[in-house]
């Protein structure tokens, strides 16, 4: 009998060090950008993406290279704002402050403070900042006077590449076929990448089934439904 190759119930653990970052004309412009930090005008940065495109990961790199801390907007209004402006800050998801005039306030602050200090400022969003709803004027004019970079939705080497990933952050290894087949037919977004390595997860971990092709055919097939 052939042994199957079977997927455990094992923690995710996301490589995020700049070697697992896969580039692709998608990406390379970010990417460029984070590489090439110490040039940013006004030392300060967005970086914009969907969800699953890979903004966390390239905050982790530039923290690597920048000795920057990463913090979430949404965790802003009870920061000690003075300490985390004491050296290089990355502010995750820095678009859902808006609305939140507490955390508009402490962004607002952090931005002027880190730059006062001689530091610099990467914040990561899903939308351009034209897009953020701010309710603060200040931090609007901010906003609009950094520099942006925009990562791209993935063209076939790039989402190829984001389930190999997705896949070995969960430790599993499909058959050969198995990431070909899903990059030619599944939706092309990251969110759908990230859906789709989840579902075949789970569903091979209840049938007690290797990831194969047939199972990512059954899994496509489910989600179309």
């Amino acid at each position: 009998m052939t042994p199957r190759q079977l997927s455990f119930d094992l923690p995710v653990r996301p490589a995020l060090g700049r070697e697992d970052f896969f580039v692709s004309p998608a990406n390379a412009e970010a990417v460029a950008m984070i590489e090439g930090w110490q040039g940013w005008p006004g030392r300060k940065l967005i970086l914009a993406g969907p969800k699953g495109a890979g903004k966390t990961h390239l905050a982790h790199v530039w923290a690597s290279l920048s000795g920057a801390r990463i913090v979430a907007a949404n965790r802003l209004s009870h920061a000690d704002i003075p300490t985390l402006a004491s050296g290089a800050v990355a502010v995750e998801d820095a678009d859902r402050v808006a609305g939140d005039r507490p955390a508009e306030e402490a962004l607002f602050h952090l931005h002027n403070l880190v730059l006062a200090e001689g530091h610099t400022l990467l914040l990561t969003a899903e939308r351009p900042p034209n897009l953020w709803p701010l309710a603060l004027p200040d931090l609007h004019s901010r906003m609009q006077g950094t520099l942006l970079t925009q990562l791209r939705a993935p063209d076939d080497t790039l989402l190829a590449a984001v389930l190999t990933k997705l896949f070995a952050d969960r430790q599993i290894s499909p058959s050969p076929d198995t990431i070909p087949y899903l990059a030619r037919r599944m939706d092309r977004s990251f969110d759908a990448a990230q859906e789709v390595v989840a579902a075949l997860d789970s569903l091979a971990l209840a049938e007690g089934r290797a990831i194969t092709r047939a199972l990512a055919a059954q899994v496509l097939d489910k989600m179309a439904q």
